[in-house]
Formats: C-alpha cells, sequence, structure tokens
C-alpha cells in the first residue's frame, strides 16, 4: 500500500513538470521551422524582400514575400532599425514581455517544488514510512503468512507435552463450542519457557501453520527506542491491529527484554521500558477485554519477569520446553534426517543415546554437519562414520592436524590422556568412556570423552568423587611417569573443573556434615546458566568450605594415583596405543588394555605418519575447552547440575 502512494506521488509530480516543461519552451519550439539566421534576414531586406517587421528585444518578426511569418535573432551591436529605414521596410517594435502566468510560475516554481518534497516526506513519516520520526510510535509485529515457509506440528518432535498444550490451544480457535459448551474459557496467553535451542520459536511457527487465523510476530526488543513514550505507542499500535484480525495470534519472542521486573533495572522506576511494560499489562488483561487475541511469548529468562506478567489473566499457562530426552532427541534426529539420504548403516537411536543433554538445535546442526562431512568425501549417502565424526566434532571441536607437536609432547599427552581414561574405568559409578584423543581439537591438546548410558536427572556424592578422580587422573599420570619435577600446565583446565564439583558439592549439594545443609553458594540458577554470586557468611564459615574443598580435591588425587599405581600396565599399554593411533573408541580402549589387536584398515585416517625429526617448538599448554552442558566428561567434566 506504501509503495503504491508513492509511485502515484512521483508520477503525478513527474507529469506536472512535463506540463510546465511545454507550457514554457513549447512555443519555441514549434516555431523552430520557422527561425532563419540572420545574414538571410539582411539579405532578404537587400533584395525587397521583407515586406514587414516586428522588433521584440532580440527577437525580430518579419513577413516574407510569400507571406510566411519568419523569425530571426539579431546579433549584438547589428544596426538592424537604419537597414530596414535604407530599404523602405515598414517596422514597429514592441517592448519584451513575457506571460504573466508564467514570470509567477518562473517565480515560485522553486517553492513549490521544495513544498511538494517536504509533504512527500511528511506524508511517509506519518504513514508508512517505519524509519521516520512520525513513524516511531506505529507497532513492527509482522503478520505471518504462507509465504514465509508453513510449519505444522509435524515438524514438533521430541516434545511431546508442550506441543500437546499449544495444540488445544488451537483447537479452541477451531472449535470453541467443544469447550464452552462447559464454562471453558480461551487461555488468553501461554509462556514457553526452556534454554536456548529447545523448539519454543518453532512451536509458536508451527500454531501459526496450524491455527488458521492471523499470526503476528514481534521480538521485544522492537518495542523500546530511545524516545520516551515510543513504546507504550507501539504496544496500543499493536493491539489496535490484532483487534482488527480477532481472532489471532500474537507471539512475543524474547520477551524478557520489555517484561522485566519493575523497580529494579537502571534509571529508578520510571524508565521507558516501564512505560511499554505497563502499557503490555494493562492491553493483556485491563478494562477493555481483548476477546479473540491470545498471547504466546518465548523466554528462557522466566526468573527475571514481572510477577504481573506472570499472574493468570495474562499468561494462564506456562508452558516449559526442556531439552529432549533419549527418544525426544530420537524423533527430532527424524525430522531433521527427513531430507537427508542416510545409508543402511544408521541408526538415529544409537546416535540419539550418545548425544545426551543436546537440544534440538544442536542435533539439527548435528545432521547438518554430518550431509556436509559426507559431501566433503564425494558420497551419495550419509553414512554412520560421518554422524560420529560430526558428533566429535560438535562436542569436542574440530580436529587440528596441522598443529606441530614434537615427539615428547605427543608423549606426554598421550600418558595424560590414558591417565584419565584408567581412572575413569576404575571408579565406581563414572560414565563409561567414548573415545580418547591426543589429535588436537578446539582449544586442547587431547581429551578423553565419556558419555552416559541414560539420561541423568540426579547425580549421587559418589559420581562427583568419581568425576573429581578422573579428572585428577591426568596430572598424576604425569607424575609417575615423567616425575615431578616435569609436570606441565596441561591440567589448568581439570584443576578448574575440579574446584567447581567440589565446591558445588560443598555450598551446594549439603555433601559437607560439618558445614549441614545450608545453601552457601548464594547464587540465582537460570536456562542460561549461574549468576550473581556474593558472600553472607562469616570468614569462619569460609574457612571451613576451603578446607572441604580442598579434602575433596585431596582425596581425588589419592584416588587417581592408587588406581594408576595398581594399573601401571594399563597405562604403559593405553599410552602406546594412543601413540600408534592417536584416537581410540570405547571399544578400542578396552581391547588395548587387554593386549589385543586392533583391527584397522591400512588407509585409516587416524593412523598417524612418519612424525620423527619434529623440529623442537614452544610448547601449547591445553587450555579449557568450550563446555557443553552434561554432554560428556574427560579433560572438562560437565557442569555440576543440582
Amino acid at each position: 500500500m506504501n509503495n503504491a502512494r508513492s509511485l502515484a506521488f512521483w508520477a503525478v509530480l513527474f507529469l506536472l513538470v512535463l506540463a510546465l516543461f511545454n507550457l514554457i519552451f513549447g512555443g519555441q519550439t514549434n516555431s523552430a521551422n520557422n527561425t532563419v539566421s540572420y545574414s538571410d534576414f539582411v539579405g532578404q531586406v537587400e533584395g525587397g524582400n521583407v515586406s514587414s517587421a516586428t522588433i521584440d528585444g532580440e527577437r525580430i518578426v518579419f513577413r516574407g514575400s510569400d507571406g510566411r511569418d519568419l523569425i530571426t535573432i539579431q546579433p549584438e551591436g547589428a544596426d538592424t532599425t537604419n537597414l530596414l529605414v535604407e530599404h523602405s521596410v515598414s517596422f514597429r517594435a514592441e517592448p519584451q514581455q513575457q506571460s504573466g502566468f508564467v514570470t509567477i510560475l518562473m517565480t515560485f516554481l522553486p517553492f513549490l517544488l521544495l513544498i511538494g518534497v517536504w509533504i512527500y516526506f511528511m506524508n511517509r513519516m506519518q504513514g508508512g514510512g517505519r524509519g521516520g520520526a512520525m513513524g516511531f510510535g506505529k507497532s513492527r509485529a509482522k503478520l505471518l503468512t504462507e509465504k514465509h515457509g508453513r510449519v505444522t506440528f509435524d515438524d514438533v518432535a521430541g516434545i511431546d507435552e508442550a506441543k500437546e498444550e499449544l495444540e488445544e490451544i488451537v483447537e479452541f480457535l477451531r472449535t470453541p463450542q467443544k469447550f464452552s459448551r462447559l464454562g471453558g474459557k480461551i487461555p488468553k496467553g501461554a509462556l514457553l519457557v526452556g534454554p536456548p535451542g529447545t523448539g519454543k520459536t518453532l512451536l509458536a511457527r508451527a500454531i501459526a501453520g496450524e491455527a488458521g487465523v492471523p499470526f503476528f510476530t514481534i521480538s521485544g526488543s522492537d518495542f523500546v527506542e530511545m524516545f520516551v513514550g515510543v513504546g507504550a505507542s507501539r504496544v496500543r499500535d499493536m493491539f489496535e491491529q490484532a483487534k482488527k484480525n480477532a481472532p489471532c495470534i500474537v507471539f512475543i519472542d524474547e520477551i524478557d527484554a520489555v517484561g522485566r521486573s519493575r523497580g529494579v533495572g537502571y534509571g529508578g522506576g520510571n524508565d521507558e521500558r516501564e512505560q511499554t511494560l505497563n502499557q503490555l499489562l494493562v492491553e493483556m488483561d485491563g478494562f477493555e477485554a481483548n476477546e479473540g487475541i491470545i498471547i504466546v511469548a518465548a523466554t528462557n529468562r522466566p526468573d527475571v519477569l514481572d510477577p504481573a506478567l506472570l499472574r493468570p489473566g495474562r499468561f494462564d499457562r506456562q508452558v516449559q520446553v526442556p531439552n529432549p530426552d533419549i527418544k525426544g532427541r530420537e524423533k527430532i534426529l527424524g525430522v531433521h534426517a527427513r531430507k537427508v539420504p542416510l545409508g543402511p548403516d544408521v541408526d538415529l537411536r544409537i546416535i540419539a543415546r550418545g548425544t545426551p543433554g543436546f537440544s534440538g538445535a544442536d542435533l539439527a546442526n548435528l545432521v547438518n554437519e554430518s550431509a556436509l562431512m559426507a559431501a566433503r568425501y564425494g558420497r551419495r549417502f550419509v553414512t554412520m562414520e560421518d554422524f560420529e565424526n560430526a558428533k566429535d566434532k560438535v562436542m569436542m571441536g574440530a580436529e587440528r592436524r596441522s598443529m606441530v607437536m614434537t615427539e615428547d609432547e605427543k608423549k606426554l599427552t598421550a600418558y595424560h590422556e590414558a591417565g584419565h581414561a584408567i581412572v575413569g574405568l576404575n571408579v565406581p559409578q563414572h560414565d563409561p568412556i567414548h573415545k580418547a584423543t591426543i589429535i588436537p581439537r578446539g582449544r586442547a591438546l587431547g581429551l578423553v570423552l565419556s558419555l552416559p548410558e541414560r539420561d541423568q536427572l540426579s547425580v549421587s556424592y559418589t559420581k562427583y568423587t568419581s568425576k573429581i578422580a578422573m579428572a585428577m587422573g591426568g596430572r598424576v599420570a604425569e607424575e609417575l611417569v615423567f616425575g615431578k619435577e616435569n609436570v606441565t600446565s596441561g591440567a589448568a583446565s581439570d584443576i578448574q573443573q575440579v574446584t567447581r564439583i567440589a565446591r558445588a558439592m560443598v555450598t551446594q549439594f549439603g555433601f559437607a556434615e560439618e558445614l549441614g545443609y545450608i545453601d552457601y553458594a548464594n547464587e540465582q540458577q537460570s536456562h542460561l546458566g549461574t549468576y550473581g554470586a556474593g558472600t553472607n557468611h562469616s570468614g569462619i564459615t569460609q574457612k571451613t568450605i576451603d578446607d572441604k574443598v580442598k579434602a575433596l580435591v585431596d582425596e581425588g588425587y589419592e584416588t587417581a594415583k592408587r588406581v594408576l599405581t595398581e594399573k601401571s600396565d594399563d597405562l604403559e599399554r593405553l599410552a602406546q596405543g594412543l601413540l600408534e593411533y592417536e584416537t581410540l573408541t570405547g571399544d578400542e580402549i578396552t581391547r588395548v588394555i587387554a593386549g589385543e589387536p586392533l583391527k584397522r584398515g591400512d588407509d585409516d585416517e587416524d593412523t598417524p605418519s612418519d612424525t620423527g625429526g619434529t623440529a623442537s617448538i614452544t610448547a601449547i599448554p591445553k587450555t579449557k575447552p568450550k563446555p557443553k552442558s552434561s554432554e560428556g566428561d574427560g579433560d572438562l567434566e560437565p557442569e555440576p547440575t543440582s
């Protein structure tokens, strides 16, 4: 609509300018054929072929012998008057005049053009122009149509409970009599809550595809601007649009950008964001009823939302959208693998079992990485090997085979990682070892990855102590093999991790009898992690906490030392196996420790090439790879969760 108005305005303006040009210069164009040169005029006068003439400034109009009126322009300094007198030509002079209309038009034309341009831009600012000053108060909600790609509930998998809650809302819009005959009322709002990547926005798009009613979408950050009152104006305008299209659904993504608790932010209690929130609260459930308008919002920070926003009547339902379990992951993999040609050896259930803690977005990325990897090797199908390699890349980081390591560094890394694996295999309740590698990945020179056999809802004291012992296995192996004076900084990330685990055991989980069952962490949990640390206890209590944390770490160190001393032969065999093959799976680790040969092809990529004679370089300390929530252990164990 705005584009059509703009086009019409420019078309009319062009026609007006064209008409003006024709009015001013049209007469001159028409008389171009009757114009002759001044020399021809002089010749005709001297030849007696001019009967009369009219002088109008520089312009001379004369009548020739054939009776036609001709025009010429006299040059500066020409004595035309004497010429005509000498040859007895009748002539008269007229004052040079212009049309009054043309004179006025030429005088005011620049002002008229400026006024026209000003009116045009004011029209854009007040009407369709989103970027104009007068357009700031307009809602930025977009009406989702089929052109944006239709998504249905069939495209949503792995979050069945959340899907059922929203399917009921869609059914209410389709057949309200089914519920209203029993006195039920349609929910006014649904808040989707969950970690990033779990499918909250996808669920909203599925509602739009299934509902068959207008669906408006807007981000929480679109409401607030630097100008006072803009946010509240946009809220009013959005609901005005929704009322005109009722029944309809309005989806507000990342509502925490506008719905944070009042009075606790920067700028005091009367800032622009709070005015916007107040207007949103009134529109959702105020004096005027908004029948037929359902608000669906998504956030991963429900802890910061204003209580008035969460009450029934505004958001009647809070729909939890958690990370999927093993069945959910299998279904999600099936949805994303629809358009991917899979090889006969691909088992999505095995992949789902090996990806604990993955969100829907992580699984979509895993399928995409697998397809890219298969294409890189020129395959026609995506094989199980591609999925395994993609999973390792996502969980452990990309391989850095080009990184140059000396033989001494490789040997130290091999014993370090072997120490982790041997301890992990010999402590109680530890997750099975999935893979060990001394190929640099991500920001680590090597790592050991362990995966749980099933989704874990809680973690025991024994399992936490086993995690600490396994993490200390790398440092202990370095000490036993190379001596305490030759240990390296490679265990820095291990030390950081065991400290976090031990401190969480003491301050959050109540695993220290001396301190009782009190939360000393003073931290708040959200779907985005832990934040807001502080101390609310005495110095004596803090010393007790530090002593208990040190005792847990020391206990893990002693456990690792005892295991590696008893299993020194296993440590040696596994370290040599890592030096030979560089990467070993869990089954291969078991066979190497048992002294059984590995069956690998001669062309296997993991078989190391000759690295003898490598020049000595500065040692690159092993750094902490990016953590993944409860996806696996190794040099970096997962963050402890309650």
